[in-house]
């Protein structure tokens, strides 16, 4: 692995909120005026697609290494754990809302968002934007998990699924998400 002045190396297992799990290909500058910029070159596992992001936006943007082995037990903990309420009654706050968790990069809040999901799914049917939403937090969930423990995707989805039945709830099918 190359070293770089930044945080992060080419090669370094990171996730782009909301976008997933990718890997820094390549560190480069540019000149931009008369600044010079230092970019992560990403790769996005899920999509094939290439982000470039600037050394000073790495905060701005929640880029952060995949997590340890330490954040995946308390994920897995708070799944087991009795169920929250959905959340905000209004469809559009509850949205806005859940919008902002997906941001913040914490897989711990993807985690919530999927949890309070499945639990408003319980209650009544969701809503198009939020059954995406749930399928966006399952996804980013199982293939950044799965990334730091290398293992398949159907191991995670097991361990979930494992987690969820703890306090009764299902874990998501992908095929429920397939049109």
């Amino acid at each position: 692995m190359l070293s770089t002045n930044g945080d992060f190396h080419i090669g370094d297992k990171v996730v782009y909120p909301n976008h997933g799990v990718g890997i820094i290909e390549q560190i480069s500058s540019r000149t931009i005026g008369d600044n010079v910029q230092k970019f992560y070159l990403l790769t996005i596992k899920s999509s094939s697609l290439k982000v470039m992001v600037p050394f000073n936006n790495v905060a701005a943007v929640g880029m952060r290494r995949v997590v340890k082995n330490t954040e995946i037990q308390r994920i897995v903990d708070f799944l087991a754990g009795v169920p929250t309420d959905a959340g905000n009654a209004d469809w559009k706050d509850r949205f806005k809302e859940n919008s902002e968790r997906m941001r913040t990069g914490s897989l711990l809040d993807v985690a919530f968002v999927l949890k309070g999901l499945i639990v408003l799914h319980r209650a009544k049917s969701l809503s198009f934007r939020e059954k995406k939403m749930l399928e966006r937090a399952r996804y980013l969930l199982v293939s950044e998990i799965a990334m730091a423990k290398s293992c398949e995707e159907r191991e995670i989805e097991e361990l979930l699924s494992t987690a969820l039945g703890k306090c009764d709830l299902p874990f998501p099918d992908a095929s429920e998400f397939e049109a």
